[in-house]
């Protein structure tokens, strides 16, 4: 059997984003204060209906990419189980009230939290691969933000 519970949610405050922790869970955030980015398990609540998670294979998601993907060769919510990561940049952690303030996070306001995990350097991987029609995508995190997705993104 598989049990999973919420340990907080996704909100949202002006431009910012804020991830609040359960009170009984607060404690797990001792020693995150260290870190500047992390990972972020939520679980996909509005992809969560039969149809989405039967889904194996995404229309066309991106526009220089193939017409079909399978969904495991994508980040779409909609999947077997809408089980989703990010990774976050921490701007302020306020361990009283349990808030992770971020600037952004690719989750919808009320979107339930299922872990926080710390990122380490370690996961980098040198040599990092992906197919020939998104190569030109950004390298790194912090260049995505300013990145022209509506130009790669059908929404």
């Amino acid at each position: 059997m598989i049990e999973i519970k919420s340990i907080g949610q996704i909100k949202k405050s002006g431009d910012q984003f804020l991830i609040e922790i359960d009170n009984k869970y607060l404690q797990g955030l001792k020693g995150l204060e260290g870190f500047s980015h992390a990972q972020i398990v939520w679980w996909g609540h509005l992809s969560d209906k039969p149809e989405q998670r039967n889904s194996l294979v995404a229309r066309k998601l991106f526009k220089k990419g193939p017409d079909k993907m399978g969904t495991f060769a994508t980040r779409a919510p909609a999947r077997p189980n809408p089980i989703l990561t990010s990774t976050i940049k921490i701007v302020e952690i306020d361990k009283e009230k349990g808030v992770i303030f971020t600037p952004f996070i690719d989750a919808e306001p009320g979107t339930p939290v299922l872990d926080i995990k710390p990122y380490f350097p370690m996961e980098r991987v040198k040599n990092c691969k992906a197919p020939q029609w998104c190569e030109h995508w950004p390298k790194w995190a912090e260049e995505a933000a300013g990145f022209d997705w509506s130009k790669e993104i059908n929404f």
